[in-house]
């Protein structure tokens, strides 16, 4: 099915000759994969209106997606290499696009997370395919920038455009918002008949790694997320972490010991990765719990509409697509690790600006100081891209690249995860809410501190 869906629009048309096809095709699968790690939360007062749930469920909305993401993403990089890129990306959207389907007609929020999980397993899929097709369009390296720039930049604005857009059809029904990606699901199917293919290589699968790392982030998502309302002691709670240091511990020795491992551990022993990973991590818990708990604070305790909290979001998640493009020219003038150092520390001022403002603070008042989260984050992730692909040999930039991709999509799952785990476990939301945003101001101060590290050379 997929050959028939993927095959050349025209015989003996040479993959060079079709680079805006694939140019097209990679942005409209990183927007729509990015639209739906953001669009989903200002919806989620109306979806537990209309099928239930606690706190919990709704964590689990947002996560199951976010944590099939980052889970696969890896194993997703070796798939593609492993049967072509645009075969990949097919398979990838259908998946995608059919979950996005059954999301919304979900009779129930079982029903919804289950879909969201599949879903996530097609975005994860979409992603490193999506470079893979602008790689083997664009042979020139020059070209190959500007093509991957326009790229990051689709994701950007998707990202931007989410909360507002998901207001907007919140308005009218929670469910267009899944509807919304069956039209471009199919539209980026029939332009990648088009689409240039990348080669194909035997790339064997590390099946034992990436069994343990679903099974690891799954224990300990479910333990923070269910935690804060069964209880830490509870024995389904110290079962699920159980199991997350079970798999964390056979996931490290498939990686030590596996003849074709998905994470080589000898990348941590360079300082740069491994600091630059940390900022990664800790800098999506800090996004990502933002707008998850800010998207309920302003629609559940200061009575905005979705279409209302969209717009609060929108000066944060606008600046950081206008911000994005200057942060590479900021850290050629002032250095990578000052750039990433003065990111997160703007962030730090932000999270504990949310922590200061009365509780009667106009909600404009509050969307404004939510504006340093995005924009130091915008100035954070890009010039930490750098150094990482900076300090591997060429042959590891790729994997190197995944395995900062895969971090800060954890990142963001925990968030998600802890954040709300926190909120449940408090009288009240602007307690809760206060504490995961102090708790991630300090530990955002901390990784900028060990970014001074960053400016020693290595031994």
């Amino acid at each position: 099915m997929f050959d028939t869906l993927t095959s050349p629009a025209a015989a003996g048309t040479a993959p060079a000759q079709r680079p805006r096809a694939s140019l097209a095709v990679a942005m409209l699968g990183f927007a729509v994969v990015t639209l739906d790690t953001q669009v989903v939360n200002v919806a989620l007062p109306d979806i537990s209106a209309d099928l239930g749930g606690a706190l919990s469920g709704l964590q689990w909305v947002v996560t199951g997606y976010t944590l099939m993401f980052s889970a696969l993403l890896l194993f997703a990089g070796t798939f593609s290499d492993r049967i072509g890129a645009r075969r990949a990306y097919g398979i990838g959207m259908m998946v995608f696009v059919v979950a996005s389907v059954v999301c919304g007609f979900a009779p129930s929020l079982g029903w919804l997370v289950a879909a969201r999980v599949v879903q996530g397993i097609g975005a994860a899929l979409v992603t490193p395919t999506s470079l893979a097709l602008i790689r083997a369009a664009y042979q020139e390296p020059a070209a190959r920038a500007r093509a991957i720039a326009y790229w990051a930049m689709g994701g950007s604005i998707a990202a931007a455009a989410g909360p507002v857009l998901g207001g907007a059809l919140a308005e009218l029904d929670w469910r267009l918002i899944f509807f919304l990606n069956l039209p471009v699901g199919v539209a980026a199917v029939l332009v990648l008949r088009r689409a240039a293919d990348s080669p194909r290589t035997v790339v064997p699968f590390d099946v034992t790694g990436q069994i343990a790392a679903v099974l690891a982030l799954g224990g300990l998502t479910f333990a923070v997320i269910e935690g804060g309302e069964l209880g830490y002691a509870s024995p389904a709670i110290i079962a699920g972490f159980v199991v997350a240091l079970g798999a964390a511990a056979v996931f490290l020795i498939a990686q030590a010991r596996g003849r074709h491992p998905m994470v080589p551990l000898d990348l941590f022993r360079s300082r740069t990765v491994s600091v630059a990973l940390a900022v990664g991590f800790i800098n999506m818990v800090g996004f990502y719990g933002v707008v998850f708990l800010q998207s309920l604070y302003f629609q559940q305790q200061r009575g905005a509409s979705p279409l209302l909290t969209g717009l609060l979001f929108l000066p944060m998640t606008g600046l950081v697509a206008l911000f994005n493009p200057l942060a590479a020219r900021t850290a050629h003038r002032f250095g990578a690790a000052a750039t990433i150092i003065g990111g997160q520390l703007v962030m730090v001022t932000g999270l504990l600006g949310l922590v200061l403002l009365p509780v009667d603070a106009p909600i404009w008042l509050v969307a404004t100081v939510m504006v340093p989260v995005g924009v130091g984050g915008s100035f954070t992730v890009p010039p930490t891209t750098a150094l990482i692909l900076d300090s591997v040999p060429s042959h590891r930039a790729g994997t190197a690249s995944g395995v900062f991709n895969t971090f800060r999509q954890m990142g963001g799952s925990l968030g998600v995860a802890a954040f709300g785990a926190v909120v449940a476990g408090q009288a009240t939301f602007r307690s809760g809410l206060h504490i995961s945003l102090t708790v991630t101001a300090v530990l955002i101060a901390l990784t900028a501190a060990a970014s001074t590290l960053l400016t020693r050379k290595e031994s």
